[in-house]
């Protein structure tokens, strides 16, 4: 078909017969496989519209970006040049849900007379496009128009920043936030327009295709939020304002809090590009569950050596509020405790313990002062003697007065990397401290967890010595909110297609005390988690989670050697992942391979279910494999705890029926006959 006829087409699609106007001029670009498609329109403004499969994915919006010089890109833009190329590479990914990752796009680049560009790119599964700047000088971003318009008043599932106070907050008293919510589902016209959404978020279209919106490849320029000012079918984009002054304060005087901002959101020195906006496309609830698009979108590697990055899991003390009992110590924030939870990470090969909020001095914000009760050297020796790596929990405030000396410092201890927390901000100085402290940490070859961080845009693959992300509303949040506040169950059976959708997530997932809705009860110590016990077991499969915490006590690990022994067993980087079912909100089931053994993981919302897995895409042939499967006991609806384990031989008909219980889960092992 030639070109002009596809492009007239897909103006239609996109609801733009009026859009030939004389003046305005039009480039369309497709996808490798031809189903999804983009136009750009230059006439007196930028606009861009997108199609799938014949269908509108989103109509035409204006495009824009504001400097303090009054220059605005893309009004009355003017084209000078306009590239197109093709790529089709594979990229390697060894800490990553698969081994390696096909990067296939086209792609259309504009530039534009007044010294800026933008680039368009297609994949199969959606499209992405970014703001470049070209020229040398310096300037300052006062706006950025980025704006998401649905062909229908259509439903979302969107993550509103978290309101603690009660009160109505400005917007500015928003953008400081943990980046933890629960999902609100209701239609784009209803969302509330006093709030702020963070990203990814998840649209459903009355055409049966889902959408979801993020950003990637996020470097020196803040995060965007999306907001409905109007009650119409319009999300628009909101960047937090440049900090102008900042004091210390917050949890524990661990954070730089913004006291005043500038009119400006961003400032570029020189040339600059600009993060991707992404819209991934789903024709099922199950494909949102394996995209790679903000991946493929981010900064190649710029770590050259990675052989010493050590992903794994790790027993973690702060959950079971350092739970351990039975020993002739009084257990706590002190050596003895710290060299027991050594003891047992090694009896099960796990590769790390943390060292949580309360060992260096409370209220002090410094990492040299370690209060009186911890010998670090002793403990980071106890821990090599055994295999057994410590990582240290670093308020951000803290780690900011001297990242380069305190990562020197805790590196030629032995520390293997720091669990940073209460950064709450996605501004472009918080985004410019996290690429200074992941070029520091990997200069001295030390692992990062990221907790009170906005979402992954990719930063995993530019610095792969991070290995995790918060930016979930995670397991820790059952210690202190009941189920009619934020319901986790049903949380764990969204967030699969939403927010891991941006990339891994630091759950904390493992506990051993189980809840069903009416037993489930909020506290600190002795904690309990709402859904049944194979329920965690399974969120070891379905959640990406490079570094993955074990939250319980070894008493209770100990007690339950069964599933110990599985939850050590799980990798926590992948060969492959293949999504097998899923609703987003109902249930869930993920495939993924380590060499040659398969596990599956099956979650349910409150409902029980019945799930049948077709194992047929795993490519398993009858009597070559054995499956051990961890499946909720019949009266698991009553006592959580109650599981099965069995042994079986793969199904002839490559049909493996699940019985999920309310609340329920199902972990899965697939094994050749001769491993």
């Amino acid at each position: 078909m030639h070109l002009h006829i596809r492009l007239h087409i897909l103006l239609l699609l996109c609801g733009t017969a009026a859009a030939a106007a004389p003046r305005e001029k039009s480039f369309s670009l497709a996808s490798p496989d031809g189903k999804i498609s983009a136009a750009i329109l230059c006439g007196d403004n930028l606009r861009y519209c997108v199609t799938a499969d014949g269908d509108t994915i989103l109509r035409p919006e204006q495009l824009s970006l504001a400097l303090d010089d009054g220059t605005v890109w893309g009004r009355m833009p003017r084209v000078t040049k306009a590239v197109r190329s093709s790529s089709d590479k594979i990229i390697p990914s060894p800490f990553y849900k698969r081994a390696e990752v096909r990067d296939r796009f086209n792609q259309l680049s504009l530039s534009f007379a007044g010294g800026y560009a933008l680039d368009l790119r297609a994949y199969d599964d959606g499209v992405a496009y970014r703001w470049r700047k070209l020229s040398g000088k310096p300037a300052r971003v006062t706006d950025e128009k980025a704006s998401f318009r649905f062909p229908d008043d259509t439903e979302a599932f969107v993550p509103y920043v978290r309101n603690r106070s009660g009160k109505p907050m400005t917007f500015t008293q928003q953008f400081a936030n943990s980046f933890e919510n629960v999902y609100t589902h209701d239609r784009i016209s209803k969302l509330d327009p006093a709030r702020l959404i963070f990203l990814p978020i998840v649209a459903e279209l009355p055409s049966g295709h889902r959408i979801c919106i993020t950003e990637a490849d996020l470097e020196s320029y803040p995060g965007m939020y999306l907001n409905n000012p109007d009650g119409g079918n319009t999300l628009r984009g909101v960047f937090a304002p440049y900090p102008k002054t900042t004091e210390i304060g917050g949890h524990n005087g661990l954070q730089h809090m913004v006291t005043a901002a500038e009119d400006y959101i961003a400032r570029t020195d020189g040339t600059h590009t600009f993060p991707w906006r992404a819209v991934i496309v789903a024709r099922h609830d199950a494909e949102l569950l394996d995209s790679d698009m903000t991946y493929k979108l981010a900064s190649p590697s710029r770590i050259d050596d990675t052989s010493w990055i050590r992903p794994g899991k790790v027993a973690w003390e702060w959950w079971n509020d350092w739970g351990v009992y039975g020993v002739d110590f009084k257990s706590g924030i002190n050596t003895e405790t710290y060299k027991h939870y050594i003891d047992f990470a090694a009896e099960h090969d796990i590769e790390y313990v943390i060292l949580d909020e309360g060992w260096s001095v409370h209220g002090k914000c410094d990492l040299l002062q370690v209060v009186p009760e911890i010998d670090l050297p002793r403990i980071v020796e106890y821990g090599r003697a055994k295999n057994v790596g410590i990582i240290l929990w670093a308020g951000y405030a803290a780690l900011d007065k001297d990242v380069e000396g305190l990562c020197e410092h805790y590196a030629r201890m032995g520390i293997k990397g720091f669990k940073v927390d209460f950064m709450n901000r996605d501004d472009q100085p918080l985004v410019d401290f996290v690429y200074r402290i992941a070029e520091a940490a990997a200069q001295h070859r030390l692992l990062l967890d990221l907790h009170g961080m906005y979402k992954p845009t990719g930063l995993n693959r530019t610095y792969p010595n991070i290995v995790n992300f918060e930016g979930v509303h995670g397991l820790e949040t059952v210690k202190w909110t009941p189920i009619d506040v934020a319901d986790q169950v049903v949380y764990d059976v969204t967030v699969p297609f939403i927010r891991m959708v941006a990339g891994p997530m630091d759950y904390t997932q493992g506990a051993m005390l189980n809840g069903t809705r009416e037993t489930f009860r909020v506290r600190n110590s002795l904690p309990m988690s709402p859904g049944t016990r194979c329920r965690q077991l399974a969120e070891y499969v379905i959640f990406e989670s490079p570094l993955n915490m074990m939250c319980d006590s070894p008493n209770n690990y100990r007690k339950e050697p069964e599933c110990t022994r599985f939850i050590a067993s799980v990798p926590t980087v992948w060969s492959q992942t293949l999504p097998l079912d899923g609703k987003i909100g109902q249930f869930a089931a993920v495939a993924r391979r380590k060499g040659d053994s398969w596990w599956i993981g099956a979650l349910t919302d409150w409902n029980p279910r019945s799930v049948d897995i077709d194992l047929s895409p795993l490519n398993l042939h009858p009597g070559q494999y054995r499956i051990t499967i961890f499946r909720d006991g019949p009266n698991a609806d009553r006592y959580p705890n109650d599981f099965s384990v069995d042994s079986l031989p793969l199904p002839k008909n490559n049909i493996l029926n699940l019985q999920l219980a309310s609340g329920g889960g199902a972990a899965i092992r697939i094994d050749p006959l001769t491993k």
